[in-house]
This record gives C-alpha cells, structure tokens and sequence, in this order.
C-alpha cells in the first residue's frame, strides 16, 4: 500500500498541509492512521476522497460538498446521494426557467405573458414567494428597488401580482442565482415590461446559459470522482 504524507495531498490540489488536516477534522477524507511518533499516514484512499470533496465543491459549493462528504463517513450514504439529487434538480429547474426566459425575449410585452386556467397567476405574495419558494420578505425587498411593481387591491390595499408580475419575478429569481446585483437585474426586468432595449437581457441570459453548462459538466466530473471514492471504499 502506498503511504502518502500530508504534503503530497496538498501538493497535487495547490493546498496547504493545514487545509488537509482541516478536511480530515471536519470528516471530508477519512481519519488517518499515525506513526509511532504521531505523524499521518495517509493513502490513495484519502487521496481519492480528496479528489471527490474538492470536485464536489467545484460543482455544489463548499457547504453542500462538505455535507456530502461527512454523511458519506458517517455512513449516512442515501442522505449524502440525496443532496447531489437536489443539486441536479435544482440545475434541471435553473435550465426550465431559463428556457422559459428565453422564449419570452421575443415577447417582451406584459401581454404576452398569458395565464391559463391550468397555470393561473398567483394573487398574493405568499402564493408567489411559495412558487418561487422564497420569502415573502424578499419578494418585498425585490419591489422596494423597483424589480416588482405589483398593483394594489383598491378596497384592500394588498398587493396583487399578474402573470407578468410572475415573469418578471421568475426572470429576477434566474438572474439572481446567477449572482447578479439587484440594481442590475432592476435594469434587465424593467427592458422587459418596457419592451426596450434587449441587449442586457440576452448578455445575461447568455452568461448564465454559459454558467449552467459548466456547472453541469462540473456535476458529471463530481459525480464520477465521488463514484469512483466509493468503489476505492467498498462504501455501498
């Protein structure tokens, strides 16, 4: 069996020894055996695991990678594979929207965004932060820099969002994931109901498209590292 020091570990990622000992404390690579006189002792297999956890940060974020990891050493391998399927699924959601989007470029009219009967507009900001699953309170915080320009309920004072209230909100939701600011995506969403300029709007859709591929080709590469970790382990 090969035997690796922590110094190998880092030098293959650009990390500092710390960092592997950190990653080893926090349960992202297995524990490692020591020396008579203390010293790690690691091996391909917390070479592997290190692989898979920064592969996994690439495509999930240091949190979310984190989390796979430890459920992954803690026995907990269904919670860990639940996590990558919310990653996936969130990715799938990412690339609908921006589809949709996308498709009402051309339509840039409040018009154009229809409701039907089987997908009507919500009314009310709980109805809307609940389809977007955000908080009301952002849904508020969107209308206060301009983003959302809901109309009012005369007789009650409530706000009360349109099928296009929901387009702007679902374009302001795409873009903000994209790590957009909100002075910015204030600009894109209102070319959208002005039906102005269209440049912003497909820069930025572009971007993300471009974003959301790498993210995805960055799944494929976590997927497979991490696979490969647990077929190193016999972990199952």
């Amino acid at each position: 069996m090969i035997t690796l020091r922590p110094a190998d570990l880092a030098r293959e990622h650009g990390l500092s020894t710390q960092a592997v000992r950190n990653y080893e404390r926090d349960g992202f690579i297995p524990p490692a055996e020591r020396t008579v006189s203390g010293y790690r002792i690691y091996t391909e297999v917390h070479a592997a695991a290190l692989r898979a956890y920064l592969a996994l940060v690439r495509a999930h974020g240091h949190a979310i990678g984190g989390r796979i990891m430890a459920a992954v050493h803690d026995s907990r391998l269904g919670d860990a594979l639940a996590v990558v399927d919310q990653g996936h699924a969130q990715l799938s959601r990412d690339r609908a929207t921006l589809d949709a989007v996308t498709q009402a470029v051309g339509h840039l009219t409040a018009e154009s965004y229809v409701e039907t009967p089987r997908d009507p507009a919500p009314r009310s900001i709980g109805e809307l932060a609940r389809r977007l699953d955000l908080t009301p309170a952002t849904i508020r915080n969107w209308e206060s820099v301009g983003i959302l320009v809901p109309a009012r309920d005369p007789a009650t004072g409530y706000r009360v969002f349109t099928a296009a209230d929901v387009r702007d909100a679902e374009l302001a939701h795409l873009l903000r994931r994209g790590g957009y600011p909100l002075d910015h995506i204030a600009t894109v969403v209102e070319q959208v109901r002005s039906a102005g300029g269209t440049d912003s709007l497909s820069s930025a859709l572009d971007d993300w498209r471009r974003r959301l591929t790498a993210r995805g080709l960055a799944m494929l590469d976590a997927a497979g590292r991490l696979g490969g970790y647990l077929r190193v382990t016999g972990i199952h």
